[in-house]
């Protein structure tokens, strides 16, 4: 499972040194319940099909949501508006891209459109009920978390 992973750690530590002039701290990964209720508010969800399946999700607090939308768009934002949720969108979409360009030796991969889910302690509902989902902590400006979830499951030969 770690090669399916460790894409998505390397690419998320490029993503915002480059775009948020921002380094992150991974914390240790772990497994995630299925029906898990969390402290987030505001999660984006980018699908996966093709040689496998399953979904990357980037979730925090809107406190943060915000922050990352000040420093990509050089604007101030006060609350979650369409602009903070195009900005966690487009996060996750480069993530996945980019993670899916190093799975491509492993898998061919379609990814979806993100879809932006929210609401103080919302829970994602994840495609299947055999996948494990792997949570990758971050912290970001010291003292500001977000977690990367992440799901695969092959279908190659299924």
């Amino acid at each position: 499972m770690e090669q399916f992973i460790q894409p998505f750690i390397d690419v998320s530590k490029n993503v915002f040194k480059e775009f948020v002039g921002a380094e992150l701290t991974v914390d240790r990964p772990y497994f995630s319940e299925k029906e898990s209720v969390n402290e987030w508010d505001i999660s984006a969800v980018i699908g996966l099909t093709g040689e496998a399946r399953g979904a990357v999700v980037i979730s925090m607090k809107t406190k943060l949501a915000i922050r990352l939308t000040d420093k990509l768009t050089g604007s101030a934002h006060k609350t979650i508006d369409d602009e903070v949720v195009d900005a966690i969108g487009e996060i996750v979409n480069i993530i996945a891209g980019n993670a899916k360009k190093g799975l491509e030796e492993e898998f061919r991969l379609v990814i979806s459109l993100p879809t932006i889910v929210q609401g103080a302690g919302h829970t994602v509902k994840w495609p299947n009920a055999q996948t494990r989902i792997i949570c990758i902590p971050f912290t970001i400006f010291d003292d500001e978390v977000f977690t990367l979830s992440v799901a695969i499951e092959s279908v190659k030969g299924a």
